[in-house]
């Protein structure tokens, strides 16, 4: 038990710091979804297309 939680890479920080820190943390993940549905709001279509789906020709001056 005397393996601290969190370490300080580089510099010194305070214990009160330390709390503060570890304060700002503890309530970010509560306030975190818990559900994966609600934090996924990806789209529901891909935003690239398979090229073997597209069409044969372009004409050269299309941008599309």
């Amino acid at each position: 038990m005397n393996t601290p939680d969190i370490r300080v890479e580089k510099g010194h920080a305070e214990p009160e710091e330390v709390a503060a820190i570890t304060a700002v943390l503890l309530a970010r993940a509560a306030a975190a979804p818990s559900d994966d549905t609600q934090a996924h709001r990806g789209r529901a279509k891909a935003g690239w297309r398979r090229l073997e789906r597209e069409g044969g020709f372009r004409a050269p001056h299309s941008w599309h």
